[in-house]
């Protein structure tokens, strides 16, 4: 095989694998809005860590079916951009912002938040390997959540969300009250944009949702 068709393979399989990320990610708002829970698991690789110290995809069905029953009568995912970056042949992160919609009890409560994922392709499929969620504001409908602590879900104390807390750059633009010294960065190289944006910063304590 000619270096040049290697390379062609190699860009398909690219193109190939983004596409399908993209599916996953669309099938996953709509597996969980129309509470189909075991399509949703099905989305995860097999050993995907689920709540209460468990992990298996039955694992995550069950707690993430007890999750949705309990807190919401409905949802909408609306899914909006999406940064994609394979970092393997078979391992991928990608950034994905999310506009939801929930109905609980009383009140329609809005959210804006982001996904931060890790994809692994298995026996040839794209899965979610884990999905963190990054929440900016939750607030009823008619209840615009200027201030601070913009988590403000029916029968809670507002708390803060971490929208920010993955990338530096926020903190940094912040405290440094002005324009930033010193040379401009180079831009960052092929398939490392989320992960030099990122820097090494992880946000614990937030489970996939």
């Amino acid at each position: 095989m000619s270096e040049t068709h290697a390379e062609i393979l190699r860009r398909l399989d690219r193109i190939e694998s983004r596409d399908e990320i993209r599916q996953l990610i669309s099938k996953y708002a709509l597996a969980l809005d129309m509470r189909d829970m075991d399509a949703m698991a099905g989305l995860f690789v097999p050993d995907v860590k689920a709540g209460k110290g468990q992990t298996g995809r039955q694992a995550l069905r069950d707690w993430l079916d007890e999750t949705m029953r309990k807190q919401f009568d409905g949802t909408a995912h609306h899914v909006g951009s999406t940064v994609i970056e394979l970092i393997g042949p078979d391992e991928g992160v990608g950034v994905v912002y999310s506009k939801n919609e929930h109905e609980t009890g009383a009140e329609w409560v809005i959210m804006q938040m982001m996904y931060y994922d890790r994809y692994r392709r298995v026996d040839g499929r794209w899965y979610f390997a884990r999905r963190q969620p990054l929440y900016w504001y939750a607030t009823d409908l008619n209840k615009p959540p200027i201030g601070s602590r913009k988590m403000r879900w029916p029968g809670r104390e507002p708390y803060e969300g971490s929208f920010h807390a993955l990338f530096p750059s926020w903190t940094e633009y912040w405290d440094r009250g002005g324009p930033k010294d010193g040379p401009l960065a180079d831009p960052a190289p092929l398939e490392e944009f989320i992960e030099t944006m990122r820097r090494g910063h992880e946000v614990h304590g937030n489970r996939v949702r």
